[in-house]
């Protein structure tokens, strides 16, 4: 049967994006809970054989393409229910891993996989792993009689799989070397369009306070809290909090999200009138509905500033105002936290990725 290997790219595209934003949340891995078919995962996501899980995304694609293809024959010579699952591994999986920057090998069905392969227990033989091949062999059995909603959940599963795999991975940082303004506004755009489970905004702000404390030579502490960790858990006014000794200079709340009123008045309710903070700043994406900002001036009219600015603008009028010294004081802050080992590996395949977008061009 034959596969549209477009469809087959976007599908796993889309997929993985999907997972890796849940995972960047800190949000529950995808469904299986069959204890059988996790211990078969386990055995093929521990084996050796980087194939085994290569080739099972290609069956997951084949078959959710195309119910009517057996995925125990990935060549087409095996009959009319069979599919080109080389092709599909050389056009689509692999190149799509390599780019992912998730450890995989330079095309399974030649490292391991004689032609006219088929995922039997006949195969079995003339393997080295044959407890990795068995406990694919039962995936496989599963994938081709799954459901369409079971073969979803099970490349999702799959591709979370292959996160954690990269995650436990080492992945070296491309070292920031000096660029213009026009770069640093791309490199701004490119961070910040990258789904990063609010970490990428947050670095960026705190490099650029940073940035101005030491071109200035101002007597700040810039104190950031965790990522998922409560503002009242953690003592903070907001994401970013700078301080001179003991006083509050002004907090910050870097979001992703729309601002609505609501949140306006929660966030003065429990962090800017608890803890007195007089001056108080949203680091936001979109332009403030005027509700909300009608909502600010009732607060300055208390004595408590509540202002919004657009981070990407915000940014670059910084970095063109703090020189050379500035600038290092920048760069040298978003390469500790992309180094720092909290931050997950997807970040610094996305950091190395924009950089080389920007220095290439």
């Amino acid at each position: 049967m034959p596969v549209n290997y477009e469809a087959a790219l976007d599908e796993l595209q889309v997929q993985f994006r999907s997972v890796e934003r849940a995972f960047l949340a800190g949000g529950v891995p995808p469904a299986c809970d069959d204890e059988e078919l996790l211990r078969c995962f386990d055995v093929v996501f521990q084996s050796r054989t980087q194939a085994y899980r290569e080739v099972l995304v290609g069956c997951l694609l084949a078959k959710l393409q195309d119910a009517s293809i057996d995925v125990h024959k990935p060549y087409v010579a095996q009959g009319q229910d069979a599919y080109n699952g080389r092709s599909l591994d050389e056009r689509v999986v692999n190149p799509f891993l390599h780019e992912q920057r998730i450890p995989s090998s330079r095309g399974p069905f030649l490292s391991t996989f004689r032609r006219s392969v088929s995922f039997t227990a006949a195969t079995r033989e003339g393997l080295r792993d044959k407890e990795g091949f068995d406990a694919l062999l039962s995936l496989v059995d599963f994938v081709n009689s799954a459901s369409a909603d079971d073969l979803l959940k099970a490349l999702q599963y799959t591709l979370r799989r292959f996160i954690e795999l990269r995650e436990a991975a080492q992945v070296p940082l491309v070292r920031l070397q000096r660029i213009s303004l026009e770069q640093y506004r791309r490199l701004i755009q490119g961070l910040l369009a990258t789904a990063s489970g609010g970490r990428f905004p947050v670095i960026l702000v705190e490099a650029a306070f940073t940035g101005v404390r030491d071109a200035f030579g101002l007597p700040w502490s810039v104190e950031v809290q965790g990522i998922n960790v409560a503002d009242q858990a953690a003592g903070a006014g907001g994401d970013i909090t700078i301080r001179h000794g003991d006083t509050t200079i002004l907090a910050a709340e870097v979001t992703e999200r729309r601002v609505e009123r609501d949140r306006v008045v929660a966030t003065f309710q429990t962090k800017i009138a608890p803890h007195q903070i007089e001056d108080y700043l949203f680091f936001v994406r979109d332009e403030v509905a005027e509700d909300v900002v009608r909502q600010a001036r009732q607060y300055f009219a208390q004595g408590h500033e509540m202002n919004f600015l657009e981070i990407e603008n915000w940014l670059v009028t910084v970095l063109a105002t703090i020189g050379r010294h500035g600038r290092d004081a920048f760069n040298r802050v978003l390469l500790e936290r992309l180094d720092s080992p909290e931050v997950p590996v997807s970040l610094r395949i996305a950091w190395n990725r924009h950089i080389a977008s920007i220095t290439e061009a």
